[in-house]
Formats: C-alpha cells, structure tokens, sequence
C-alpha cells in the first residue's frame, strides 16, 4: 500500500493538535512496544507565523512562535521509516510521541491498525473540539440591522 503525502500531512497535523493528555494515552501503550533511533533528539526553536490581512489580502508577520521538532526512525519489518514530530511549545516528549507515532504509521503492518486505534479517535476529538469552539463563538456573536427610516430622504 502506497501512503501519499496527503496522508501523512493529515495524521501529523491530527498528532500535532491533539492535546497532551490524549497523545500520552494513546502514544505510550503503542510506542513502548517498538525501538526508534534517533535522527535528531528534540530541539526547541523560534518559527515565525504569517497572517492575511482580512484572511485574503497581503501576508504580515504576525509574530514568532515557540516550536520543538524531533526526527527518528523505526526498522521495521516493511523497511525503515523515518518519524518526524514538530509541535507548538517546548513539550519535547509531545514531539517525540508524534515522531513514533509517523514512523510506525508508515509501515504497512502497522498502518491500518495505528489508523483505526490512534488517529481516528485523536481526530473525532479534536472535530469535537473545533465544532464546541465554534457553538460557544457563534453564541456570543452580536447581530447588527440597518433600520430604514420613513423621514429620511
């Protein structure tokens, strides 16, 4: 089975939201069964981000942001991979549990299983999430109306 780049970029972005709590109980049981060598051990660093002025308009520098990466790889029996984990913040054992997690996903074995057992749950929660975020949002939300009035000419 052949993983496109269009997968691999929605799971890490699924590992790379998920709150620490939820990562750590559902990286530690997997990862612990499996041996990794280390690429690059976690470092923390500086990324700056760039916004849209109106969400369309011309991109600005917003700011820098503090994010800590990580890359290591797992021989396994459908070859080496290699995990990469990049996180906001300075958790560096959060970016070492989304590197396991890449590495082991890209073998064929494990792919499925790690789909349905990991990801799967990690995204519906962050899907819950987003959707309570947009309720409490749209709750707060004021509603402007322009009254025509008779007299005004």
């Amino acid at each position: 089975m052949e993983i496109t780049q269009e997968q691999r970029r929605g799971w890490l972005a699924v590992l790379a939201r998920a709150p620490r709590e939820a990562l750590a109980r559902v990286a530690g049981p997997v990862l612990a069964d499996y041996a990794f060598e280390w690429l690059r051990r976690p470092e923390t660093g500086l990324t700056m981000v760039r916004a849209r002025i109106a969400n369309g308009g011309d991109r600005f520098n917003l700011g820098e942001a503090t994010v800590t990466r990580c890359a290591l790889r797992h021989a396994g029996a459908g070859g080496a991979t290699v995990g990469v984990g990049y996180v906001l913040g300075r958790d560096a054992e959060r970016a070492e549990w989304v590197a396991g997690l890449d590495a082991l996903l890209q073998q064929p074995a494990l792919h499925a299983p790690l789909m349905a057992a990991v990801i799967a749950p990690l995204a519906q929660a962050g899907e819950a999430r987003a959707k309570e975020r947009h309720e409490r949002a749209a709750r707060s939300r004021v509603h402007f109306y322009t009254l025509q009035r008779g007299d005004a000419q």
